[in-house]
């Protein structure tokens, strides 16, 4: 049986992969991706194939109670070792109680999976107590903007033996965002266009395989606006007028948002603030990945930060059509670059 205490994605998959079966899953979060791929190990390697018609019951919270399911977990398996019983959007199901009691005693020859969707269960109820008391509670949580890097490097590393630099990686976080599952899809195709002799991801493969410019993309947007450069942020500008799926607002402010929102955070890191400081207070991967927030509070006061925080909001909201009854939303962007760099 995997251990009570295993409850990231990495150590569930170690567990699963070495044949560690818990009795009880409650895969739950924000975040699908995670959800999903233990749940389909599992479905697909729990049990041989020729076992699965007896042995595996596949069911949607919506269409059960939590009776039934406790029914479902308590059955014994049919020739096989074990039986599994996933039950899909558990977010559905009314009421817990049944399986509450059911998790008092789980059947050790069940692997009863709860894939609770778009959201998590409040931990101080029994529910999560009780299953983590027996088996496997794991909080699936949406990765950060800052975090989509590491994860894009460290998945081409993992399943297609390339690397990628930083600028090439911040270019698909950038244009993808933080959808894992929209992002996994996209570098696998990067993956299988690489030829066997040069696994290296550069701007230039970006720019042709995914379709973001090298010189005209949200990441060179932000590198001008730390460094306060207003040509080119400027150029970036009318280059995304005229071309909106290469970058807009709903892609951009976020993007800014969070650079100032760190950006402020910086300003507090314990003197001396140096660039391994700010990245440990920021919990960046390294001194290198702090360096634009070492520019920025170069380039802008506290003060002015703060105020650019206030008009980001502004603009997100009116963006949204708060309070905007006719301001065309790359207007709106634009009056953002503008009050930032001036």
């Amino acid at each position: 049986m995997a251990e009570k205490n295993t409850t990231t994605f990495e150590s569930i998959m170690l567990d699963l992969r070495a044949g560690k079966y818990a009795p009880v899953y409650i895969l739950m979060g924000e975040e699908s991706y995670y959800i999903d791929k233990i749940t389909d190990f599992i479905a697909e390697n729990a049990l041989k194939e020729e076992e699965r018609d007896f042995n595996q019951t596949i069911v949607f919270g919506a269409d059960v109670t939590s009776n039934q399911i406790a029914d479902m977990a308590r059955r014994f398996p049919m020739m096989a070792e074990r039986q599994v019983v996933i039950v899909k959007e558990a977010q559905n199901i009314k009421n817990w109680e049944r399986l509450e009691k059911y998790f008092e005693n789980p059947v050790k020859s069940t692997v009863l999976v709860l894939c609770h969707k778009n959201g998590s269960i409040d931990a101080r109820k029994k529910i999560v107590s009780k299953a983590s008391a027996v088996g496997v509670v794991f909080e699936s949580k949406k990765k950060r903007d800052y975090e989509l890097p590491s994860f894009i490097e460290f998945y081409l590393k993992t399943n297609g033996h390339a690397t990628i630099d930083n600028k090439s990686a911040q270019m698909i976080a950038d244009h993808i965002g933080a959808d894992l599952s929209r992002l996994t899809s996209e570098l696998d195709k990067l993956i299988l266009s690489l030829p066997e002799n040069d696994r290296r991801v550069t701007p230039e493969i970006v720019e042709q395989r995914i379709g973001v410019s090298k010189d005209f993309n949200a990441f060179e947007l932000r590198s001008a606006i730390i460094n306060r450069n207003v040509l080119k942020a400027n150029t970036i500008l009318n280059y995304f007028n005229n071309n909106p799926k290469a970058g807009n607002a709903y892609m951009l402010v976020p993007m800014l948002f969070s650079y100032f929102q760190n950006l402020l955070i910086a300003y507090y890191t314990p003197k001396p603030q140096t660039d391994d400081a700010v990245a440990r207070w920021l919990d960046l991967r390294g001194g290198w990945a702090a360096k634009d927030y070492m520019t920025g509070m170069r380039n802008y006061s506290g003060v002015k930060v703060m105020q650019i925080i206030s008009k980001i909001r502004e603009t997100d909201a009116k963006s949204k059509g708060l309070d905007n009854p006719n301001t065309p939303v790359g207007e709106l962007l634009r009056e953002l670059i503008f009050f930032i760099l001036h």
